[in-house]
């Protein structure tokens, strides 16, 4: 009997020989020459504090490199449009692949913007309407509310043959365009007595809109326009004056040989104001807008943003209005009761979208949805949805705490969908602080040991169960369950809401207890925020902190946002006898060199520009003779210059006391950003850093009752306790704390809980259960209180 021999194994091949990521001497942020190797096909969680530089790390490392090495594949000229990156500062990147990036970024406010239109589902319901709609009405540009209704004629002169020949042409575009609200869904009505003061002329400053004064260039245009007298009062302008003076469209005029153009007030606020969403606009701008301008729904298409044709065409008696604004997961039903095999491959694609939204746990959305009012964790699920039948293999995903605004019962989904990217053959890269999104990671990078320039290292890499073993911050706190409150705190009386109705709310009645800690929770899309929002925030004496992003430049940072800046520039001006401007690098005080930037930008055209420190300030941002100014023995870059932590004990007491400064500093220490320097740009601060510096800056405000959304977004396990310890000391202080909330340590620690739900959208809206959360354990009656029981053992 022949024995066969045995043939060794091939050797592996030298293609399979590149399965790790490599970084050698990472420096981006706080990064201190950082080297890791992250296995490929794996899915890897970056922990640490909040500040440690997990995103410096992920994001503007790894992802940042990833995406300016495709971009540079592309021709010169299409790089000219695309965003220019820099190289990140780092030695070595090997093993990089392509990066596709799901981060927490809001999705545009822009308010034509809706869910349907975010992603692909709006377009092909329009082809499908234009395919089987009854009436057929037109193409799908008939059924898109950006689209208006356009219709012209004239004569064309073109050249035929040596000869000049004139034909008449006509064209015509049907829209879906309501006329109108213009495809807004809403129309506005402006108080004229918030434009102006009636009693005085323009030259007396009757304008009361924000940035119209009569010294700059409107006072030109309204003097040199010659439609009205500026000296006159406007109660005394004829019809025709005031006509022009608000409604009047834009005219071209000559005032002292320039070229300009008139506009009345009312169409340029619709032009400067209306036309942005004002969840994007400053404060002041914001304010004024609130005062003035009155929204109410479109009376013509009912706030459905659509025309009357593109209403009247519908699907088995459904048009797509009614489709837009069905909740997601009912829509798919719907869709999927479609049978027409003329459109099969559209109807496949758009069951397959409307499906992810379901699996994915955003199935109480509807299309209509503005979608600048989704949450951060919304936006990033949204966008999830593409790449979650994509058939890419071997690519790296990058996600930013995808468990952010997810109740405990919606995280295990979340994992199940980070799992099967991983399956797939794909590099799963996530910045997380929840131990139950920890917990399914192949490999942990551990960031520390503390925040800011406390942090940038590695203080632990390798498997989960190391992780615990390993005495780091995060391996101390992986474990940690906070306990039920042996006595709750007694109310002082209750803010009640009757009748709340806003989007699924179902007329809920709710007494919401004061002068204790309330937390208000159940699954994403219960109604917790519309309840909150919709019924507490407007009310007198409340103060909200929402999840809404700070938007700031390079040139604002900590001392700027927080207005801590004012008090300590008028304090140096005072300590030197010199005008406060010259301590403002955006003012007088700026090195002439750099304008106040502390670096000087190279512009390389298509290619990256190179930002080099200012060689005459050394990037210290001002001029040379501001720094002889001193206050308590520092010149204003080292006060820039000091962490919160060490600027609260120097602005305390001593020669440099100055209390409004240290009242604020105060604040940013409680929050848990002592380690930040207060001129730290606000770009280079992480997404709960920002929302802490937010905290902070309305903890100043005067208010009896705080409300607070989801503020352990973005925190490490270990600044959930200082978290507590704040809201804590709130109470104590005499004010009522009501929080939206997901963690179950912030639900154990509150003194009354309020749980809606059961499900979410229109399985949701109602209040499930009121009480203390020992209560709600021992029920064990709801999804939270089942999940609240597990966590406390």
């Amino acid at each position: 009997m022949a024995t066969r021999k045995s043939t060794p194994s091939p050797a592996p091949h030298e293609a399979d020989n590149h399965d790790l990521i490599r970084v050698h001497g990472a420096r981006v942020n706080n990064l201190k020459d950082v080297s890791v190797e992250i296995p490929k096909r794996r899915l890897t969680v970056f922990t640490g504090v909040s500040g440690s530089g997990k995103s410096s790390l992920v994001f503007s490392t790894i992802a940042a490199e990833s995406q300016r090495m495709i971009n540079e594949t592309y021709s010169a000229f299409l790089q000219g449009f695309m965003p220019t990156l820099a190289r990140p500062d780092v030695d070595v990147l090997e093993g990089l692949t392509t990066a596709i990036i799901v981060d927490q970024e809001r999705m545009g406010a822009d308010p034509r913007s809706t869910v349907g239109t975010a992603t692909d589902a709006n377009a092909m319901l329009r082809i499908l309407f234009s395919r089987l709609g009854e009436p057929h009405i037109g193409s799908p540009q008939a059924f898109s509310f950006n689209v208006a209704s356009i219709s012209g004629a004239g004569a064309v002169t073109m050249e035929r043959a040596g000869q000049k020949v004139k034909e008449r042409r006509s064209f015509s575009i049907t829209g879906g365009m309501c006329p109108r609200c213009e495809g807004r869904g809403s129309v506005n009505d402006i108080d004229l007595t918030a434009l102006y003061d009636d009693t005085k002329s323009l030259n007396d400053g009757a304008l009361t809109i924000p940035g119209y004064s009569m010294e700059g260039w409107y006072g030109r245009i309204f003097r040199g326009c010659g439609y009205f007298d500026p000296d006159k009062p406007i109660r005394k302008f004829t019809k025709k004056e005031l006509n022009d003076l608000l409604h009047r469209e834009p005219t071209k005029i000559k005032v002292e040989g320039i070229n300009l153009t008139y506009s009345g007030l009312i169409p340029q606020i619709q032009k400067s104001f209306l036309s942005k969403d004002p969840e994007a606009m400053q404060p002041h701008i914001r304010a004024f807008v609130d005062r003035a301008v009155t929204f109410t729904t479109c009376p013509e298409c009912d706030g459905t943003r659509l025309s009357e044709a593109a209403r009247s065409s519908k699907i088995a008696g459904v048009n797509i209005a009614d489709a837009c604004s069905m909740q997601i997961s009912d829509l798919a039903t719907w869709v999927g009761g479609l049978e027409e095999p003329s459109v099969a491959p559209l109807l496949a694609a758009l069951r397959h979208t409307l499906d992810s939204f379901v699996e994915i746990g955003l199935g109480y959305l509807s299309l209509d949805r503005p979608s600048g009012t989704l949450s951060g964790g919304e936006a990033q699920r949204t966008k999830m949805i593409r790449h979650l039948g994509s058939s890419l293999t071997d690519v790296t995903y990058v996600f930013d705490e995808p468990t952010i605004g997810l109740h405990p019962h919606d995280i295990q989904r979340m994992n199940g969908l980070l799992v099967q990217l991983r399956n797939k053959g794909n590099t799963v890269l996530v910045v997380e602080h929840k131990p139950e999104a920890i917990a399914i990671a192949d490999h942990v990078v551990d960031l520390g040991p503390g925040a800011g320039s406390g942090g940038g290292e590695v203080v632990f890499e390798g498997t989960v169960e190391g992780l615990r073993a390993s005495g780091t911050t995060t391996g101390r706190h992986l474990d940690d369950r906070a306990a039920l409150k042996e006595s709750v705190r007694t109310p002082t009386g209750k803010l009640e809401v009757r009748g709340a109705s806003a989007h699924n709310l179902r007329k809920v009645d709710v007494d919401i207890p004061l002068g204790v800690l309330v937390v208000v929770t159940g699954v994403a899309g219960s109604g917790k925020s519309s309840l909150v929002h919709g019924s507490v925030s407007g009310r007198d004496g409340v103060v909200s902190v929402d999840q809404t992003g700070i938007r700031g430049s390079r040139r604002s940072n900590p001392a700027t946002y927080t207005g801590m800046l004012e008090p300590i520039r008028k304090a140096f001006a005072k300590a030197n006898g010199v005008k406060p401007a010259l301590f403002s690098s955006n003012s007088e005080g700026a090195c002439p060199n750099c304008n106040g930037a502390g670096v000087v930008y190279t512009d390389l055209g298509m290619m990256a520009g190179v930002a080099n420190p200012c060689e005459v300030c050394d990037g210290k941002r001002f001029q040379a003779e501001v720094l002889d100014y001193r206050f308590g023995g520092r010149d204003i870059s080292e006060v820039l210059a000091m962490p919160v932590r060490e600027a609260e004990e120097f602005f305390g007491d001593g020669e440099a006391k100055t209390p409004v400064a240290h009242k604020i500093l105060v604040n940013l220490v409680d929050v848990g950003l002592g380690y930040l320097t207060l001129g730290q740009p606000l770009t280079t601060l992480s997404g709960g850093e920002r929302q802490r510096i937010k905290l902070a800056t309305r903890m100043a405000e005067q208010g009896g009752v705080y409300v607070l959304d989801e503020p352990t977004a973005g925190l490490h396990l270990a600044d959930v306790e200082q978290l507590l310890g704040l809201l804590d000391r709130l109470v104590d202080s005499g004010k009522s704390v009501i929080v939206v909330e997901h963690h179950q340590a912030v639900m154990a620690h509150a003194d009354w809980i309020i749980d809606l739900g059961p499900g979410a959208g229109h399985d949701g809206g109602s209040v499930v259960f009121e009480g203390t959360p020992a209560d709600l354990v021992a029920a064990r009656s709801t999804l939270t209180g089942e999940h609240l029981a597990a966590y406390v053992g």
